[in-house]
């Protein structure tokens, strides 16, 4: 209503305003991105959309637009995506879309729930770049249709939905006009269909995908599909149905044939009158084709049912699901060498599987015939034909027993998936899984299996899993199970997940979870554990992703549930349910609350402990002092050792390092790469009054080398090997100084002889070069220079105590 005191135009003017001002704000907000600006009430005034340089998707649905045209002057120059879905729009005008003709961006146009009545020439000659256009829920005619199409000629448009669009009938000219277009993907579903012409796609050559789902067809002609020869996907999912006053659909023979590059094929809840000889013939691209819940029913599956699809040798899916099947005759498949994957659960296949049946599916990977009624006996050849499979789920599927010998999943050897749950299995031996090595899921809930883990059953526990150690997730829910024997989960050290829940298990063998140090996922909830103790779920504990424990009757004393509740309490693992459903059942200081209340300091009495643990930390930590202290700075300390004991022993006497026949401290053999380090790290020992002797400085011109060598070795007290893989290779060294050093050594002492390590050279290369050993030298004569720079005075020291040392034969 007006306000008092203000006209109607005035009040209408307000408002118009308002709704301008909030396209603004809201535009504001989301310049970069989209506008959503749907029930908005929008009256558009002037060019209010012209600011929006960066908008690539606007909404403006549902606003009772009489006109697409949102503008005179060309704007939106990056808008990708245009929405005008239930608007007032009846007539697309020709000058509708020009406010986008700068659009270089512009791909999606949008017009679902409208009701269309007319289209104007060259309506879409602004965006002609238009890739996608959805009419889906819009109330257009066949003459609308045909108008349409017409209009769309010329442009880049790919992608064309007509869903819901009351599309009753289609003749061979309603998309006349398409064929100049590269439309790619056609949505005709929901259209409640009854009739197609012949020819009515042919203007659709590079068409890859359509969906003529949820329609009404009642018959498919071999001339149906004419043109489509480039189609990937067709789907007709409901597309032919049947009412209570009409009979069912046709499908003809070669009704698929123009179909040569077909990929996908569905025809899930369809009905039509029969599976002939040809209805599949020239399919020859078919990778997957889905019959489930046919109401059409095959009942039994001979080998001619499928004769159609032998020329289709890249099928690998086949879907029969829910298709009333009771009985696989011999060779049923034996057309589909090439099948991997085979559906035929929710059926009701009655009969013994001899193996024939099966015969011919040589690269088969997947056979599902789960939910069958549990109508289907075995035999040990029922899958002698396929060794090939991976995966055979056989849930509430069988009857009779497989306690037989051999079992008749032996010829499997390359199953890595069993499903047999819910068949109330009760008689089974020890090789049910005998060669299944690869077997990584086994799914056997639902069974009863009590008695054959029992102790006390005839002839001992079966054990059954012993073959299949390599499983990965093993499921044995709701099977009566009141206790495991030792061994049952004996070397299942790849176990990820175990299942045990809904069962009676109560005492369980303190090591029989010992093998399951990698399991993540533990259910274990509705059984009837009181006791939870680190001997028996230590190890399955220990690396837990998840635990179910919940809904047992857990007895809440220090026996029982202390090293639990600590558990529970510091564990990083996901446990749902807890602290409401872990419910103490005993005793009645606790009973009926959660195990989360247990006090785990009433089991304790700390005062003994305290001592003990003050004096193992001081003794610990005194440990660790002593350790990090003799690693890090250990060197240090030998280093000063060294000098208190040469000082107290007077080893340090610079008059007895010179004493007797020798002139010279120390003849050095080096290699000359390694002259360098002797200038730099040797000779200013001399400062010190050390005499060494370098034979390219201190050898007297006119003399021979070898003379020289021999000569002046004899006049130092040591010799210094500077060890590098340099020197290993030096002529010289090899052939003649190091054969008079030994010759020193020998008629000296060990102590005569000095080796000093610039690499790490290995004793073999040592012996194989000079004939010298690490063992023949005592250790204090065997010194290796420091990587780091603060340990160089101790190796200093070192050779300072090497060189004073006597060379007299104690």
């Amino acid at each position: 209503m007006p306000v008092r005191g203000t006209t109607l135009s005035s009040w209408k003017e307000e408002e118009e305003m308002e709704t301008q001002d909030h396209i603004r704000f809201v535009h504001s907000k989301r310049r970069d991105a989209c506008a959503r600006l749907e029930r908005q009430r929008l009256k558009l005034n002037g060019e209010p959309f012209s600011v929006l340089k960066s908008l690539t998707w606007l909404d403006v649905s549902r606003n009772t637009l009489k006109s697409a045209k949102l503008g005179t002057q060309p704007q939106l120059p990056n808008l990708v995506t245009l929405v005008l879905s239930g608007n007032e729009i009846s007539v697309l005008q020709k000058n509708d879309f020009s406010f986008l003709s700068n659009s270089s961006a512009f791909r999606v146009l949008i017009l679902s729930s409208l009701s269309l009545k007319k289209v104007e020439n060259g309506c879409f000659q602004a965006i002609a770049r238009l890739s996608d256009l959805v009419l889906d829920y819009s109330k257009i005619s066949f003459q609308f249709t045909t108008s349409l199409c017409e209009e769309l000629a010329g442009t880049a448009l790919r992608n064309l939905s007509l869903k819901n669009t009351q599309q009753v009938s289609l003749s061979n000219t309603t998309f006349q006009g398409l064929d100049e277009t590269n439309i790619t993907v056609l949505d005709l579903s929901s259209n409640t269909m009854t009739k197609i012409a012949n020819g009515t796609f042919q203007w659709f050559p590079r068409l890859e995908s359509l969906s003529l789902e949820h329609n009404s067809l009642r018959h498919l002609t071999k001339d149906t599909f004419l043109g489509l020869g480039n189609l990937r996907q067709l789907n007709l999912q409901k597309a032919l149905i049947k009412s209570h006053t009409s009979s069912l659909p046709i499908i003809d023979d070669l009704s698929f044939h123009h179909l040569v590059q077909l990929e996908h094929l569905c025809m899930a809840n369809t009905a039509f009158r029969e599976i002939t000889e040809h209805i599949f013939s020239g399919l020859l691209h078919l990778k997957t084709l889905d019959l489930s819940w046919s109401i059409t029913g095959l009942k039994t599956v001979t080998n001619t049912t499928f004769a159609s699809l032998q020329d289709s040798l890249h099928l690998q899916t086949l879907n029969l699901t829910a298709m009333g099947i009771n009985k696989l005759a011999p060779g049923a498949f034996s057309s589909l060498g090439n099948l991997i994957t085979l559906l035929l659960g929710h059926n009701f296949i009655n009969q013994q599987l001899k193996g024939d049946e099966l015969e011919g599916l040589s690269n088969i990977k997947e056979i599902d015939m789960s939910i069958n009624q549990q109508s289907i006996s075995l035999t040990n050849t029922s899958f002698i034909h396929v060794p090939t499979l991976r995966t055979l789920k056989l849930a509430r599927a069988l009857k009779g027993t497989l306690d037989m010998e051999p079992s008749p999943f032996t010829p499997l050897v390359n199953l890595t998936f069993l499903d047999l749950s819910n068949n109330n299995i009760a008689n089974i031996n020890a090789g049910l899984l005998k060669g299944l090595y690869h077997l990584k899921v086994l799914k056997m809930q639902h069974n009863n299996l009590a008695r054959l883990w029992k102790t006390a059953n005839p002839g001992g526990p079966v054990f059954f899993l012993k073959d299949a150690t390599k499983l990965s997730i093993l499921d044995l829910d709701y099977n009566g199970l009141d206790e495991i024997p030792l061994n049952a989960l004996r070397g299942f050290f790849e176990l990820y997940e175990l299942s045990l829940r809904g069962n009676l298990l109560d005492q369980l063998h303190a090591s029989v979870f010992d093998d399951l140090q990698s399991l993540k996922y533990l259910h274990l909830q509705k059984n009837l554990i009181t006791s939870v103790q680190r001997v028996t779920f230590g190890a399955p504990l220990s690396n837990l992703t998840e635990l179910y424990m919940d809904r047992n009757p857990f007895d809440c004393t220090c026996e029982s549930i202390l090293w639990f509740s600590e558990w529970l309490n510091s564990t990083n693992a996901s446990i749902p349910g807890f602290p409401q459903s872990y419910i103490c059942n005993t005793p009645n200081a606790y009973f009926n609350r959660s195990v989360m209340d247990f006090d785990p300091l009433s089991c304790k009495d700390m005062t003994p402990f305290k001592a003990l643990y003050i004096l193992s930390s001081t003794a610990v930590l005194m440990l660790l002092f002593t350790a990090f202290l003799v690693h890090f700075q250990g060197w240090r300390i030998q280093f000063f050792w060294s000098i208190m004991v040469n000082r107290m022993l007077g080893s340090l006497n610079d008059e007895s390092i010179t004493e007797g026949r020798y002139a010279y401290d120390a003849y050095i053999i080096h290699s000359t790469e390694d002259k360098p380090w002797v200038e730099r790290s040797l000779l200013p020992l001399e400062d010190e009054k050390v005499n060494f002797f370098l034979e390219y400085r201190d050898a007297i011109p006119g003399f021979s080398q070898l003379d020289t060598i021999v000569e002046n070795m004899g006049k130092s007290r040591k010799i210094i090997f500077v060890i590098t893989e340099m020197l290993l290779k030096d002529p010289w060294c090899r052939r003649f100084k190091a054969h008079h050093a030994l010759h020193q050594v020998m008629e000296d002492n060990r102590d005569s002889l000095i080796l000093i390590f610039l690499q790490d050279v290995t004793d073999y290369n040592l012996n194989h070069s000079l004939h010298l050993r690490r063992g023949m030298l005592k250790p204090r004569c065997v010194l290796y220079w420091p990587l780091h720079r603060e340990r160089i005075p101790a190796f200093h020291q070192k050779l300072r105590s090497a060189l004073a040392s006597t060379n007299r034969v104690n």
